[in-house]
């Protein structure tokens, strides 16, 4: 069984970065191959990681949905072609983006095929990393509902960490099967206040380190150049190998 990763957070915390992040580490510690899922309707982890993406699940699904399906192919068949045209690989990792949530109409077909597709697709891999919307609804609906471990980014705000905590409560409530969860400070200046630690401790959602504030990241991220190829001696990066050396089996 594959080691699943799923990142969520607040919008604008850096969820996104910090994945690019992870995979990166798991690359280079050759936990290989990994599987990037972007799960998050504004689909940008390919940015992150500086690839090109041409199709989606989502387009596959709502081809599907309004009967597109070439004649003389089961939806099956289909479906199967479909995944694998999404699937864009590179040097140690594959990433698959979700694409579109769904519309209006029933999608109840398509994503019992897409999930079963995607159960087959996952056990290839000893790695899953998945960059999430805050509001979880891909996790409970089409990847796996078996997460190892639960990652939450949230920037040094009050709104964040308390966009964190109720992520923690909506995914136990949702029963995705989590073994572990913990929280990452993104954007840091200085050490988490008291105020932060008492809410997290009163919200039983453990720290697991912080990332600091750093203009090379930002500076990447602005000018649209793959974050994963910060130089490994930065800062973040350096501070984000030491939580994952702590956290990754």
């Amino acid at each position: 069984m594959p080691y699943s990763i799923a990142l969520a957070g607040k919008g604008g915390t850096g969820k996104t970065t910090v994945a690019g992040m992870l995979i990166r580490y798991l690359v280079k510690t050759e936990r290989v191959p990994v599987l990037g899922v972007d799960a998050d309707a504004n689909a940008n982890l390919n940015e992150v990681l500086g690839l090109e993406v041409t199709d989606t699940l989502g387009n596959a699904r709502e081809e599907m949905r309004k009967g597109s399906v070439p004649s003389g192919m089961t939806k099956d068949v289909f479906m199967s072609m479909k995944l694998e045209q999404a699937i864009v690989e590179s040097t140690g990792y594959d990433l698959v983006v979700m694409g579109q949530p769904e519309g209006s109409g029933c999608y109840c077909a398509a994503n019992t095929l897409l999930t079963g597709f995607l159960e087959k697709l996952t056990g290839n891999y000893p790695y899953i990393v998945m960059d999430n919307e805050a509001g979880m609804e891909h996790i409970s609906r089409l990847t796996t509902r078996n997460v190892d471990l639960l990652l939450l980014v949230s920037d040094t705000s009050r709104r964040g960490i308390q966009a964190a905590t109720r992520i923690n409560k909506l995914a136990a409530e949702l029963n995705i099967g989590f073994k572990e969860c913990g929280l990452i400070i993104n954007r840091c200046k200085e050490e988490p206040s008291p105020k932060i630690k008492e809410i997290l401790d009163e919200n039983e959602l453990k720290l697991l380190g912080t990332l600091p504030d750093d203009d090379t990241v930002y500076e990447y991220d602005f000018e649209g150049r793959p974050t994963i190829e910060i130089p490994e001696q930065n800062p973040a990066i350096a501070a984000s190998e030491r939580i994952f050396q702590t956290v990754m089996p």
